[in-house]
């Protein structure tokens, strides 16, 4: 019988520059844009805030910075970016990835947020965003059983996770908190949540999912009760992951992109302490403390 795979994923170049950084937003294609706004309004409460071309639209909370673009076409991830508040991190990044891949430095939307930074390609062909900080109005302050604090992180699926983590933390500056033994999963941060970044071997490109922030565990209830009300079928959880210690409930947007409600996420203070990245078994358990069944979409590469 052969020994497990066991892979220490390397923190290179400027990892753990970024530690004011926070997802920003995301944009989709949607086969049916109206619908797909329909469902953002019912299930999360954001709005639309501009019309897009082409028969898109923007959507967030209040009058910040968007959340969410809708594109028509057939179902993709189409971009998706980060609030860099990090003194100087722009340009600190935009000077790191001129070693290494294209930038496209005219990235502006004077719309709602008023961001300015810049637009690249990862090693996967997705377009990210890093931009200045942004006013964030809406966020923040919610009845949190009914509409998520904030937009809280992004997992990206791969073929190739130790290419994408070198990019993202050796060049865009993020560090690792966790990985699965096996080198197949790792959760970087950019700030004192847990993660920010994920990304996942699974042997495609994209998205795997993204999640928003609730309060704590009571206002779990009250959503998988409303999901049940409104149609929208839990897909996975509750539950608990071991890396990130967080809570979760998943379900799917009209499109099929997976969406995860995440609580009492583990902090990390660097200033602090010196941290290396844990290295869990990558197994089921590992992903959901709590046992039970993993959905069809996410794997481990041992255990199931």
């Amino acid at each position: 019988m052969s020994k497990p795979v066991r892979v220490v994923l390397p923190e290179p170049g400027a990892a753990g520059s970024l530690r004011q950084t926070a997802v920003s937003h995301i944009g989709f294609r949607v086969p049916n844009v109206p619908a797909a706004v329909e469902f953002y309004a019912t299930v999360l409460g954001l709005v639309v805030q501009q019309d897009l071309p082409d028969g898109g639209a923007r959507l967030g909370w209040g009058t910040g910075h968007h959340v969410l673009d809708l594109l028509p076409g057939p179902a993709a991830l189409d971009h998706f970016g980060f609030e860099v508040r990090d003194p100087g991190g722009v340009d600190a990044i935009a000077a790191r990835l001129e070693q290494v891949t294209e930038l496209d430095e005219s990235y502006v939307d004077y719309a709602i947020g008023k961001a300015s930074g810049i637009s690249t390609t990862d090693p996967d062909g997705n377009t990210v965003h890093f931009h200045n900080a942004v006013y964030r109005q809406g966020e923040n302050a919610a009845d949190t059983g009914r509409r998520p604090i904030k937009y809280q992180h992004v997992t990206l699926a791969t073929a190739d996770v130790a290419r994408m983590a070198e990019f993202y933390v050796g060049t865009a500056g993020f560090r690792i908190s966790d990985q699965l033994a096996d080198g197949g999963f790792a959760w970087l941060r950019s700030n004192r949540d847990h993660h920010t970044l994920a990304i996942v071997g699974s042997g495609r490109t994209g998205l795997d999912h993204y999640s928003y922030d609730l309060a704590e565990w009571e206002d779990f209830k009250a959503w998988c009760d409303r999901l049940t009300d409104i149609g929208v079928d839990v897909a996975w959880g509750p539950g608990r992951h071991g890396p990130g210690n967080n809570l979760f409930v998943f379900f799917d947007d009209p499109a099929g992109n997976h969406i995860e409600l995440s609580a009492e996420m583990e902090k990390f203070h660097d200033d602090r302490v010196e941290y290396v990245p844990r290295r869990w078994e990558p197994q089921p358990r590992s992903v959901n403390l709590w046992g039970g069944q993993l959905p069809q979409w996410r794997k481990t590469s041992e255990g199931n």
